[in-house]
């Protein structure tokens, strides 16, 4: 089996060295390096090219989040297991968007954490316990039904056209403000009135601002 190497970003130099010692341990690890910062793990990562980056999201110098985001962009197949204290739900959600493969805590016993290097290395997604019930909590709660768009029949284009009209904007200003030529907007507001079945700008305020916009 080839030897994997893995990069440590923390910032806390005692469990820093904790986990160098602990991945120093396994046969298969390689300490590949050390970052204290944000913006030492993106530049280390780039350099030294690890398997796996074990990154701390609150660190000096740019945070997890986005050190995690900036190496997946530049190489993407590096592995991010984010290895924190933080449990709370728009964390979790922020580090997987940003395309981390694991949450851990740090309070995960040494099994664990070996066990969870190995998933990100074979592609899978792991969560500490903890974790994985939040989660899956998030996901199970009801959701609020979304209300239906007003006149369906629009494009998001027209449907915010309309609603500029709403608020008493003339056509130029229209334009002005979506970068769009007078002409194109002129275009817009006429399939608006015929898709609404009103005669004129009128008729069309009346009917947007029953509906809710402007």
């Amino acid at each position: 089996m080839e030897t994997l190497r893995i990069l440590v970003a923390e910032d806390h130099p005692l469990f820093r060295k904790g986990m160098i010692s602990l991945l120093k341990s396994v046969p298969d690890f390689e300490v590949a390096g050390e970052a204290t910062t944000g913006e030492e793990a993106v530049a280390c990562a780039a350099v030294l090219q690890p398997d796996v980056v074990l990154m701390d999201l609150q660190m000096p110098g740019g945070n997890g989040i986005e050190a995690t985001r900036k190496i997946l962009q530049d190489s993407p197949n590096i592995r991010v297991l984010v290895v924190t204290l933080f449990e709370d739900e728009d964390s979790v959600f922020m580090a997987l968007r940003a395309g981390a493969r694991g949450y851990i805590l740090k309070d995960a016993d040494e099994e664990e954490m070996v066990r969870a290097i190995w998933a990100v290395v074979r592609g899978e997604a792991i969560f500490s316990p903890q974790i994985a019930t939040r989660v899956l909590a998030y996901f199970a709660a009801p959701r609020p039904t979304a209300p239906p768009k007003a006149f369906p029949t629009l494009t998001d284009r027209e449907r915010e056209i309309l609603r500029l009209i709403a608020q008493g904007h003339p056509n130029p200003a229209i334009a002005k403000q979506l970068s769009l030529s007078t002409k194109t907007i002129g275009n817009y507001v006429s399939n608006i009135f015929t898709k609404l079945q009103v005669a004129d700008r009128a008729q069309a305020i009346i009917r947007a601002r029953e509906a809710g916009l402007g």
